[in-house]
């Protein structure tokens, strides 16, 4: 593999670091768990798009710039290291949006595709259920068939960003007669301020709504938001997951940032008599060298036509281990104070705690891992 970059790649970061160095906040913007934060992160979505930031990999008709793969890494690179807002539209442009550039129809992209960028639509979430989490197949909330589309009933919990979004993406039961639970499930949009739909915020160990709860009584869906063929939506589900698990959610650029930043508070504060800690922080750093050097071989397997297809799951359980080994360095580093502060490490760290859950809980990953990638056989399930 090799890791020096095209002289476009390089023309490339010059032009993004410049841009983020006159754009990027100088303050911090509020929490985007809360009214205010969102708000203030959608706007910040308008001023990218607005440049064609936002969305640089997609086509240049959706608002992108047509960038191959190793220029969407060296953004990444570059938006994490210049200290730019997190990405209150992520559901939307990481996960809804690659699954409606492999699976949806030309009208629908053209429709969807130009609000997201912008930021006017930010997208929610809505897979897991009550009884139906990271087995996701057993899922109970139906689509039934009417005049010119469906209808929606249900509960959807843990939707991220479903608080204050605007619409939502999820898989309905629409032949619950199926010979098998991940058959007869049919992808679907639908807007969160429909007739019949009633959003209720899950506060967070915080306190701030991060999460909603979804209950849909008869909610309309007209035929033209479902994505793909009805009773195909496993197969669609199955790529969103391959997305979220694998690069665009956590890309290496976010883990190189903070692990540079974790070394200059060490460099700053650090007692360097306290080895333990000194190991921590290394091991921090090689993480994230780590993870880059993973991450750069998957793209160059993309660039030759390849897929990660099981490995995705290698990448999730690392990040999400990785992530909470790296915020919790941070915080004994910077002593008990830290935890009880909303500063740029105690809301992270909060955050990453969830990560072995979300996007499929870790010992999913490792039954994946431990059948598809290593011939084992069949476990707990």
């Amino acid at each position: 593999m090799d890791l020096t970059h095209t002289p476009q790649a390089q023309a490339f970061r010059a032009e993004a670091r410049a841009w983020l160095a006159g754009h990027v906040p100088t303050a911090p913007l509020p929490s985007l768990e809360t009214a205010e934060g969102f708000a203030a992160h959608r706007e910040w979505e308008a001023r990218l798009h607005a440049d064609r930031w936002a969305v640089v990999s997609w086509p240049e008709e959706y608002g992108g710039r047509g960038v191959d793969i190793e220029r969407w890494l060296v953004f990444e690179e570059e938006y994490w290291a210049a200290g730019a807002p997190g990405r209150v539209s992520q559901n939307g442009i990481n996960l809804l949006a690659p699954t409606l550039f492999d699976h949806a129809t030309a009208e629908q992209r053209a429709r969807v595709l130009p609000s997201m960028a912008s930021g006017e639509v930010i997208w929610a979430q809505a897979w897991s259920e009550p009884e139906s989490g990271s087995d996701l197949a057993s899922l109970t909330s139906r689509a039934v068939r009417t005049e010119g589309g469906w209808l929606l009933s249900g509960q959807k919990t843990w939707s991220s960003r479903a608080a204050f979004a605007d619409r939502a993406f999820g898989i309905f039961r629409t032949d619950p007669q199926a010979p098998k639970p991940h058959q007869g499930l049919t992808y679907l949009m639908f807007d969160l301020r429909a007739p019949g739909v009633t959003v209720r915020p899950i506060g967070r160990l915080d306190g701030k709504p991060a999460f909603a709860e979804l209950f849909l009584d008869g909610v309309f869906v007209p035929d033209e938001d479902v994505i793909g063929e009805p009773g195909q939506g496993w197969r669609i589900a199955m790529s969103t997951t391959g997305n979220e698990r694998g690069l665009t959610l956590r890309s290496p650029g976010r883990f190189l940032a903070a692990a540079d930043r974790l070394l200059g508070m060490w460099r700053e504060v650090g007692d360097p008599a306290d080895t333990a800690l000194s190991d921590r922080v290394a091991d921090a750093l090689v993480g994230a060298r780590a993870y880059e050097l993973f991450t750069w071989g998957n793209a160059s397997r993309f660039a030759a036509g390849e897929t990660i297809g099981a490995e995705s799951s290698l990448n999730k359980v690392f990040w999400s281990r990785y992530d909470i080994a790296l915020h919790e360095t941070a915080l004994d580093l910077l002593g008990a104070d830290a935890e009880l502060a909303d500063g740029a490490w105690a809301e992270p760290w909060l955050f990453s705690l969830a990560g072995p859950i979300y996007a499929g809980t870790n010992e999913i990953q490792r039954d994946i891992i431990a059948e598809r990638l290593l011939g084992l056989p069949k476990g707990r399930r």
